[in-house]
């Protein structure tokens, strides 16, 4: 029998502003690029830089040593509250209209959704 590990709803989306509270880029903040749902990593932008070494090709041809980023583990980040600027915990409320909308948990303040799309499971 194959069992598949369910995968729990993540605190952050894409588009989401972060703050790095752990790791070589501790303080640094930054939105997420891409959220790795079946390691539990992010993509932060500016965050955990790292040199890759790339052969020449067609895009350059040259080649050399880039600058781009790695994926941090999520527990590695915190949202950061619009409202006052600290990093906060993410909590869920019903709104008026009965669907379920992200909440800062410090100032109570709705979050955005982020800029997310919707992911296709083939079984």
């Amino acid at each position: 029998m194959d069992k598949k590990a369910s995968q729990g709803k993540l605190k952050i989306r894409k588009g989401d502003l972060v703050k790095v509270i752990a790791g070589d880029s501790k303080g640094s903040q930054g939105k997420i690029v891409e959220v790795i749902l079946a390691k539990n990593r992010a993509i932060v932008e500016g965050a955990n830089m790292v040199s890759k070494h790339t052969k020449p090709n067609a895009a350059s041809p040259n080649g050399g040593i880039v600058k781009q980023e790695a994926a941090i583990h999520i527990s590695n980040l915190a949202l950061v509250d619009p409202k006052t600027g600290n990093t906060t915990r993410v909590g869920r409320k019903l709104n008026d209209a009965g669907k379920l909308v992200r909440v800062a948990k410090k100032s109570g303040r709705k979050l955005s959704n982020g800029i997310h799309t919707t992911i296709k499971i083939e079984i």
